[in-house]
């Protein structure tokens, strides 16, 4: 019963479609633990009003306080955390969530209810984070890359370091997060550790590494020339929304140093084999991407696990992918299915 909810609310907290492992069976099950949802009274659920009842749940504001509300990561207005603490006698594994928002919006408020509710009753702890957000894009102005990154870096660094005072077990930590966010957390899973021993500030002789990564449509590379080789383009429909810069748009030419940025800043060029494992998520199906493909669709578009899965794969890693239309992931009930079981393992 619990996964059966896991894979809906899932499904729901990302506001990606119910996959094909959905079925009337499930929603069914779920119907028999929330029969207020059934709206029409027909005894029977639909995914629609199952959209609807977490959007009402949503608008109620049934969040649960946080255990510890805006905790101060850094010395910067934005680098607080708010921390949902599992009620335990022994250390809890940690699922950092971080916010989309193209890197230039967003909050940790967005972490939802249910996640939060579920980790905590399998015994997991949850961080919501914020940090710097750029002013431009991630690779231009003010706050640009790498300080998003570092920020994140450096909260994982915090709550290691902090783990006794949490009861949390620095050996297990996971993260999550949709688009931005889902770009953040692949490059701290696969960057370098950025633990510096012997730094005068004891939070940055942490590590920064993660054991489980479960981005929701997050963009395995910010570099253009990539990005536009996997389109098969020479250009992309407002890609800057997104604080995604691809050549050329509107006539603006990147800089070489944007071009270095990008590359850096892209998480498949950090990948190694010693990487943690990864469950992929995007809502949309592998559609064929043109110049003139809204930037909601191409930003999204499943290609960038694609591209990830077929490296992971050559490498022999762990690492599993789903999108509408796509494979089904044999291994887990869903993403949520998956970071319980790595956070449980020892």
């Amino acid at each position: 019963m619990k996964r059966i909810l896991v894979l809906l609310f899932v499904c729901l907290i990302a506001g990606v479609p119910l996959c094909a492992q959905d079925n009337e069976a499930k929603l069914a099950k779920l119907l028999k633990r929330f029969p207020e949802a059934d709206t029409n009274k027909d005894g029977v659920l639909t995914v629609k009003e199952a959209k609807n009842f977490q959007n009402k749940r949503q608008a109620e504001n049934n969040k649960p306080a946080p255990t510890y509300a805006d905790v101060a990561y850094g010395s910067f207005d934005r680098n607080v955390l708010d921390l949902w603490l599992a009620d335990s006698d022994e250390p809890t594994p940690l699922l950092i969530y971080i916010h989309g928002g193209g890197f230039r919006g967003g909050d940790k408020g967005k972490v939802s209810d249910p996640l939060i509710e579920m980790l905590n009753e399998e015994g997991i702890s949850v961080a919501s984070i914020n940090y710097r957000l750029a002013e431009i894009g991630l690779l231009a102005g003010k706050n640009r890359y790498p300080v998003p990154m570092h920020d994140g870096a450096r909260a994982i660094q915090f709550l290691r370091y902090n783990a006794e005072k949490y009861n949390l077990d620095k050996t297990r930590f996971a993260a999550a997060g949709a688009s931005a966010g889902g770009c953040m957390l692949m490059w701290l899973g696969f960057h370098p550790d950025l633990a510096q021993p012997g730094h005068e500030d004891p939070v940055l002789r942490e590590s920064s590494r993660l054991q489980a990564l479960a981005p929701v449509g997050g963009q395995s590379s910010v570099h253009a020339p990539t990005i536009l080789e996997w389109y098969g383009l020479k250009s992309l429909n407002n890609s800057k929304k997104e604080g995604i810069e691809v050549d050329p748009v509107d006539g603006l030419q990147l800089t070489e140093e944007e071009l270095a940025l990008g590359l850096d800043a892209s998480p498949m060029t950090h990948l190694t084999k010693d990487d943690p494992p990864i469950y992929l998520v995007y809502g949309g199906a592998n559609v064929t991407v043109d110049e003139q493909t809204p930037w909601g669709v191409w930003v999204h578009h499943p290609i960038f696990g694609i591209k990830l899965k077929e490296a992971m794969d050559s490498l022999e890693m762990e690492c599993y992918l789903q999108y509408k239309g796509g494979p089904a992931v044999e291994q887990y009930d869903s993403q949520l299915d998956f970071i319980i079981q790595k956070l449980k393992e020892k």
